[in-house]
């Protein structure tokens, strides 16, 4: 049933006042019942947006409670644990969290039946086997160089490698709800429903007695993550079979291998380039440092899902109009995806800064030290915003390789500015290098989005008429 708000918006107001209106109620009702590929992609950013909200209140909420209840030490050590078990979750996948993106709607557009069911089953499996020998190895090496780790660290990082597997699987079962365009399931566990069971769990551990510390903390993400991911995985399965015949599957590993290498570089600096000053910052600082800066940068969060939720509703599309040669569609998608990213995300950054003190004060009287960061944090985001998805679109289009040259040189400069700026400025240091490799990158992403696709992706572009973000 289609909703028909322009309607019900001229009957309800008046004339002058209804025509005033009218065009916004048009642009809703396209989102929320239109079935063209732009209303799809829309609605597909808004339910993600949407449920990134929800779970940055939730995640928020849970990360004070934490501190409140584990203090700035020991919510430091869990801090630092957390992060370092989520990215290697991330990476032990090898990509095909993202290649699965990529593939379906390709062999969907394709007809290509056998091999649509043969990815789709095969990544799962490559995501478990290789992050579980991933995890096996890390055990290994935390008991051979045990001495090289505070002993506060320890046991945390033990427990965070037994959830690697199903975080790996998580990312993949992610990546196949996105490729058929399932907002929610791609969505609702990870964000959702993982950081609301772990809170929940926590609270459970703490009543029966157990102490609130690092360890504990790990104990309930373990549980939280496993019955997530179960839970996503038995759904996915259940879809699955109403649309795909998975009775004859054709498997190309090789072929997925080669392009999950270098996406499997590219996520992992994308994802150590978003988290390398929370590491090094644990590294070369106490956690009571960690916990401040941590909780300082989920302040900002709010501004990354604005990017994450229009990659979530563009990758496919950007995917199907390069497979399909359409050059035109592609430029003006890239063109509505920028709008979509930068002006949420600005306006995201204004409240942000405006309210940035007293949500950290939720947390405690020492992590007001980071409302300064906020402003230093708040340019590169800007930056980042500025060029919308645009390493998303060179990935959908084949051109990851560059993308993994680039984030590598990103990711080695950022990690060179933080070891030479925090020994002197601390965590004001962390911040400043951070922003810095931010800028840098999306300069040199906007540059070879340019010359690889002849589009460009930047906001000031897309404020032209639509053949300005078209190369010549």
């Amino acid at each position: 049933m289609r909703i028909n708000l322009a309607g019900a918006v001229e009957r309800m107001f008046s004339a002058r006042m209804g025509a005033r209106l009218a065009p916004y109620a048009r642009i809703a009702d396209n989102i929320i019942s239109g079935t063209d590929d732009r209303s799809v992609s829309q609605r597909i950013a808004f339910v993600t947006f949407a449920v990134r909200v929800i779970s940055a209140a939730i995640a928020y909420l849970s990360q004070i409670l934490l501190a409140r209840w584990m203090g700035d030490f020991e919510y430091g050590v869990f801090v630092v644990v957390w992060v370092v078990a989520v990215i290697l979750g991330n990476l032990t996948c090898l990509g095909f969290g993202t290649v699965v993106v990529r593939l379906i709607p390709e062999y969907t557009v394709k007809g290509e039946k056998a091999l649509l069911a043969g990815a789709i089953v095969g990544s799962g499996f490559y995501g478990f086997v290789t992050s579980t020998f991933f995890a096996v190895v890390g055990v290994l090496g935390l008991w051979a160089f045990s001495d090289v780790f505070a002993n506060y660290y320890l046991l945390p990082l033990y427990l965070g490698a037994i959830t690697l597997p199903m975080l790996a699987v998580g990312e993949v079962n992610e990546g196949v709800s996105r490729g058929f365009s399932w907002a929610d399931l791609s969505l609702w566990p990870t964000y959702i429903v993982r950081p609301g069971l772990i809170i929940v769990f926590m609270w459970l551990a703490i009543e029966l007695g157990y102490a609130a510390d690092a360890v504990t903390a790990m104990g309930a993400s373990i549980i939280g993550t496993y019955v997530t991911t179960l839970g996503q995985l038995l759904i996915i399965h259940l879809r699955v079979r109403k649309v795909v015949p998975l009775g004859e599957r054709r498997y190309r590993p090789l072929f997925w291998a080669s392009i999950a290498l270098p996406i499997f570089i590219v996520e992992g600096f994308f994802n150590l380039l978003t988290n390398v000053d929370i590491l090094v910052v644990g590294w070369m600082m106490t956690p009571d440092k960690v916990a401040i800066y941590f909780a300082t940068v989920k302040t900002l969060a709010l501004v990354h899902f604005v990017y994450f939720a229009v990659r979530a509703g563009g990758a496919q599309r950007f995917s199907a109009y390069y497979a399909a040669g359409d050059h035109a569609r592609l430029a003006a998608f890239t063109r509505d995806t920028l709008h979509w990213t930068f002006w949420p995300s600005l306006a995201m950054v204004v409240v942000m800064l405006l309210l940035g003190k007293p949500l950290l004060l939720l947390f405690g009287a020492s992590f007001a030290e980071g409302y300064p960061l906020l402003f230093v944090l708040a340019i590169g985001l800007i930056f980042r915003a500025a060029i919308g998805p645009a390493e998303t679109l060179l990935i959908m289009a084949g051109q990851q390789g560059i993308c993994a040259a680039v984030y590598t040189a990103t990711f080695i400069l950022n990690v060179s500015l933080n070891v030479s700026l925090i020994p002197n400025y601390g965590l004001m240091g962390a911040a400043t290098a951070t922003t810095i490799a931010l800028v840098l990158e999306a300069l040199v992403l906007y540059y070879v989005t340019y010359v690889r696709l002849g589009i460009r992706c930047s906001i000031l572009d897309a404020l032209r008429p639509v053949r300005a973000i078209e190369a010549n």
